[in-house]
């Protein structure tokens, strides 16, 4: 990064207007007063190469990618980390001095780091774990709880074909259970993970039934609109540790900002207060 050109990054998907991360980045950067600019881009697929690589032109030094763009970004970098590999799924690019697209995956740490800031007594290997949905998200989320020594995951799907296409990929560790039988698996879970979208604002609710959840077990979703989800308050009553879906997608930003501003930020209440705004 050379200090004549002020460090330039953004948030890359279609749509994105909606997206919290602009609101997170200006924040770290008034916060720690440094040079630089955060900003939205509604990129279509069809413009998406040509895009990427002409941003390190324009004084990008790298870019957040969100949906639906996470999996083609893979083709189009030219290095990609084990975890980008892994997942098979991208949300950080970092414009390399040398010319070269590095791309990266920051979901998985951000699940896990929001875990752990959010239930600080959280041990991952107290027992099997429940994943509920099998799309982009639960794969860095499935990965992470591997790598955090969950002993099993219990995985369910409305499709039960692309859980199933998890567990051939990841391994013996993981279980698939019928989308009707999901409530079933929470009576051994010690962690209980949403992973769809059910319950977000604009969609149906997550009906899976929630009276086998056990006391004491941690429980995260990972939608944040709202903040506090039907699932996350059901929990609660039941007396589950429960954690919101907004921790993840600050932690996940940490990496990005310190790779690309030179400063490692801190997940905090001024943090939270300034994507809640």
């Amino acid at each position: 990064m050379t200090q004549d050109r002020i460090p330039l990054a953004g948030v890359i998907g279609s749509p994105v207007a909606h997206s919290k991360s602009p609101q997170l980045h200006r924040h770290w950067l008034r916060q720690y007063g440094l040079p630089g600019y955060y900003i939205p881009m509604d990129v279509g697929p069809d413009d998406l190469r040509q895009v990427i690589e002409a941003l390190p032109k324009a004084g990008f030094v790298g870019a957040n990618v969100t949906v639906p763009h996470k999996e083609a970004i893979m083709e189009i970098a030219d290095l990609a980390t084990d975890r980008a590999t892994l997942i098979g799924a991208a949300n950080t690019l970092i414009f390399r001095p040398d010319g070269k697209i590095h791309a990266d995956n920051t979901d998985g740490y951000g699940f896990i780091e929001n875990l752990r800031q959010g239930a600080p007594d959280w041990d991952a290997k107290a027992g099997p774990c429940a994943v509920l949905g099998a799309g982009g998200a639960a794969r860095a989320v499935i990965v992470a709880l591997l790598d955090a020594g969950v002993p099993e995951i219990m995985l369910s799907n409305r499709t039960r074909a692309r859980a199933e296409t998890l567990q051939k990929e990841f391994g013996t560790r993981i279980t698939v259970v019928e989308w009707v039988q999901a409530g079933n698996m929470l009576e051994d879970a010690a962690t209980v993970v949403n992973t769809t979208s059910l319950g977000m604002i604009g969609m149906p609710p997550l009906r899976v039934p929630l009276d086998g959840l056990q006391r004491g077990a941690t429980v995260t979703d990972l939608v944040y609109a709202p903040l506090q989800t039907r699932f996350l308050q059901t929990a609660e009553e039941m007396g589950c540790t429960t954690v919101d879906g907004l921790g993840m997608l600050l932690h996940q930003a940490v990496p990005g900002f310190e790779r690309w501003f030179g400063q490692r930020p801190e997940v905090d209440a001024a943090a939270r207060a300034a994507v809640l705004r």
